[in-house]
């Protein structure tokens, strides 16, 4: 899986492919992140977490992390108390046969940890079975259905189907394994302080000899790491024991025991986890910045001068020139208001301008609509616009961003204006002269530059024209 910084990465780039609204502007974050240091991961990953200010897209995430890790702590626990439950009920007598525990206790665990040697080594690039996918699908554990959580759950069943997942499902199937084999650990250990034991063996194909060699080297490798083992004399006396043997002859076969448990049984399977974990590690999805989403943010963060000698710069797109027509004007301000009543005039009585200025001495030729916010403010607007062929002339607030929102009511806008459309950009006087005064020669452009070059471009690709006041 990905990690949760590249997790929430991820999930923004969704988020924002299908025009989603963050509680943090995403342009505004990408254009403060372009002068800060890091390398391209860190930057996007400190861009998502500055566009999910509020931790909405973060808590999300972490909701299905956490289920789905504790669906697998609780399948441990019950494993593990199966595994204390089964061993419990088998040693009930007080002689039990010592390789018929063993083949109980290592038998099966034995042939299915040698099947999951046999099938990694054949099907190396394999993906993670479909079943397991299923099983754990968010889709099960988280519901919801606003985008976030939409979005979220197709990011997981995603990482559910990448190839380095079948590391990750093995690595759980062990670990499932463990908590059985520690369950018969504990379930031994309590049984052998609480009660006396005695060991018996017993065959019909096997000779004699051939069970002492075969417990001989079945001791070998518990006695490495200082676990007690029966010599040839206490296997010799333990051959069909039906009542209580000597206490040193039975601690030798409890030591046998335990040791066989851990050292043929959790060690390996331990062995495994570990090799699925580091696999996992490995093969573990990245977060891939050669989409064109990241590549376009990658690109505008590396725009810079490399030689000023060989620099040409390229010409930043320019709105088309207003042309006001003769007929009846209807005014409007976006999102913001303006500082003067009648900041329109300006725009229409420029002397830089060829317009019509007869047809704007009677105050009955422009119609002020005042300003355009919500969505019912843009229902009246384009009623009224459908109804009335008049040429719109929208003042738009240096304070306002082109993001995705504005420019879809600038197209609707513009869609709905019979006579078409014109902007004008309307300036705060006062900020321009703090950010004039500030701004040292080492700065770049100031903010209002860029803006009004962000609405340029945006009203060049519209072929809208652009009202010019100069100051």
């Amino acid at each position: 899986m990905l990690s949760p910084q590249d997790q929430l990465t991820e999930l923004v780039r969704a988020l924002e492919t299908d025009q989603h609204v963050f509680a943090t502007d995403p342009l505004l974050i990408t254009e403060k992140l372009q002068g800060e240091d890091g390398t391209p991961i860190q930057k996007l990953h400190r861009r998502a977490s500055r566009i999910d200010s509020n931790g909405a897209l973060a808590r999300v995430l972490g909701k299905i992390d956490g289920r789905i890790k504790g669906i697998m702590i609780v399948m441990s626990v019950v494993w593990c108390i199966s595994g204390f439950l089964g061993l419990f009920t088998l040693l009930q007598s007080n002689v039990v046969n010592f390789f018929y525990v063993l083949v109980c206790l290592l038998g099966f665990h034995t042939i299915m940890l040698g099947g999951w040697l046999v099938m990694t080594l054949i099907n190396r690039d394999q993906q993670s079975p479909s079943w397991f996918a299923s099983f754990v699908s968010p889709s099960y554990l988280i519901r919801g259905k606003d985008d976030v959580t939409k979005a979220a759950v197709d990011l997981y069943e995603r990482q559910l189907q990448h190839s380095g997942m079948r590391w990750y499902l093995g690595r759980f199937s062990h670990q499932l394994w463990l908590a059985t084999l520690t369950g018969m650990l504990l379930a031994i250990i309590f049984l052998l302080v609480v009660r006396q034991y005695s060991f018996s063996w017993e065959s019909t194909l096997l000779s004699d000899q051939a069970l002492v060699s075969l417990t001989q080297v079945l001791g070998w490798l518990p006695s490495m790491v200082g676990f007690g083992v029966p010599d040839s004399t206490a296997i010799a006396q333990s051959r069909l024991v039906t009542e209580a043997m000597p206490l040193s002859v039975a601690r030798q076969w409890a030591g046998l025991l335990v040791g066989s448990l851990l050292m043929y049984g959790i060690v390996p399977r331990a062995i495994a986890w570990a090799f699925c974990a580091l696999m996992f590690r490995r093969k573990k999805m990245r977060l891939d910045i050669k989409q064109p989403y990241y590549q376009k943010i990658l690109n505008f963060w590396q725009r810079h001068v490399v030689d000023a000698d060989d620099f040409i710069e390229a010409l930043a797109p320019i709105a088309p020139k207003a042309t006001v027509s003769a007929g009846k004007k209807l005014v409007a301000l976006l999102e913001y208001p303006a500082d003067q009543d009648n900041w329109w005039q300006s725009g229409l009585d420029s002397s830089h301008h060829d317009f019509d200025k007869h047809s704007l001495e009677h105050s009955s030729e422009v119609e002020n609509f005042g300003i355009v916010d919500d969505r019912d403010d843009m229902t009246r607007l384009k009623n009224y616009l459908d109804a009335h062929p008049v040429q719109v002339l929208l003042g738009i607030h240096s304070n306002a961003l082109p993001d995705r929102g504005t420019l879809r009511k600038l197209d609707q806008i513009a869609a709905h204006a019979k006579d078409g459309l014109i902007v004008q950009l309307l300036g705060d006087n006062s900020v321009s002269a703090e950010l004039t005064d500030a701004r040292t020669d080492d700065e770049p452009l100031d903010k209002q530059a860029v803006r009004y070059q962000q609405w340029q471009t945006a009203l060049s690709a519209r072929k809208i024209g652009l009202v010019d006041i100069d100051t």
